[in-house]
């Protein structure tokens, strides 16, 4: 018998939200993709494939997209490093910095791959427990002098975001790897972003994606920003051809156009508030999101929110519930449309009614 690694033996893969069946018609409000329309420049870009994208390797440094994005970023060409989404990056990152037995520090709740990757590494993860309200402090992450700290910024599955000058302070007194999880930036408000520190910090790495704002979850798309030093070693680790042509031809056009993007984060916010004061004018308990999710409670001795889950699931509309300490009594959903909210919305009232007796406790 083939031998298996003990540390995949034992490992608890990293589970996604589900997925809808084949041919099933359904409400996906469960992964954060961004429902409204690719840019008219995404599109036209689509109208150029030819067959011969895909009988000829694509560029392995993706040169034309890192132009492209150092041009919207003003961040050096020979800083960034694009990768298959901002998943291969994490995954990249702990190949290439971190060794067996170091430790990485991350916010309690979090983004859950991080410690998946960290256990295929075979690295700990110091988990440092955010406060009631899921705010947390840089500096705490680095009481334990770990190897890396590792801040999704806002974090996920929490909405919650710390500005610049808070993480600035954490890397003046904390020389280890920083790795700042920008997925979620383009809604944060201004000022929350660590972008611009890259060149002035040499233990900076800053990681983002095309999959939110940009509306190309399915292209998987993502880069690394940091001081060309770091960038140039990633490089050495990662795969060769990670980025497909295709990948490549959509996420040029995407970044090249700032204002449409601007305008769906624009209506994604406006979706987000509106549907939020409906929840909240139901009972519901919302928590404050600077992001394209949010994180709610049924109201108080009325709904478990697992069975909530359930009755949506039921009727085909999916949302995220995390069977975890802090998050078990509540739901995280994605924001779409206004037409997907008000659908959701009605759902959610149906199941409060009585709808499901089964709901209740």
């Amino acid at each position: 018998m083939i031998p298996i690694h003990p540390r995949i033996e034992k490992l608890q893969p990293y589970v996604a939200g589900s997925r809808p069946e084949e041919g099933v018609r359904a409400l996906k409000l469960n992964q954060n993709e961004n429902r409204h329309p690719l840019s008219p420049k995404v599109e036209a870009a689509i109208r150029t494939l030819s067959p011969e994208m895909l009988q000829e390797y694509p560029d392995a440094r993706c040169d034309r997209l890192r132009e492209a994005l150092s041009s919207v970023h003003g961040v050096p060409v020979s800083s960034i490093l694009c990768g298959n989404g901002s998943s291969e990056l994490i995954t990249l990152l702990f190949r290439t910095f971190l060794r067996e037995g170091d430790t990485v520090a991350v916010p309690d709740p979090t983004f859950a791959l991080y410690a998946n990757v960290a256990d295929i590494a075979g690295v700990h993860v110091r988990a440092v427990p955010t406060d009631a309200n899921f705010h947390m402090e840089p500096l705490a992450l680095a009481a334990a002098a770990p190897q890396a700290v590792i801040l999704a910024n806002p974090n996920a599955p929490t909405g919650v975001c710390v500005t610049a000058d808070r993480i600035e302070k954490l890397l003046q007194t904390y020389n280890g790897l920083v790795v700042i999880d920008e997925a979620y930036i383009d809604f944060a408000p201004d000022g929350t972003s660590v972008l611009g520190l890259t060149e002035r910090y040499d233990h900076l790495l800053v990681l983002r994606t095309f999959s939110k704002a940009y509306s190309l979850s399915g292209a998987r798309v993502g880069f690394a920003a940091g001081n060309k030093r770091l960038i140039d070693a990633m490089l050495k680790g990662r795969e060769t051809f990670s980025v497909n042509g295709f990948a490549q031809l959509v996420a040029e056009a995407a970044v090249t156009d700032q204002a449409h993007k601007n305008e769906m984060v624009g209506r994604i916010l406006s979706t987000r508030e509106r549907f939020a004061a409906s929840l909240q004018a139901a009972g519901w308990t919302v928590w404050p999101s600077t992001t394209n999710f949010m994180l709610v409670s049924p109201p108080p001795g009325s709904l478990v929110a697992q069975k909530v889950y359930e009755g949506l699931l039921a009727r085909h509309i999916y949302v995220r519930y995390f069977a975890a300490p802090r998050l078990d009594d509540k739901l995280r959903i994605s924001v779409g449309t206004d037409e997907d909210m008000d659908l959701l919305l009605d759902a959610l009232l149906r199941i409060e009614r009585g709808g499901d007796a089964a709901m209740n406790r």
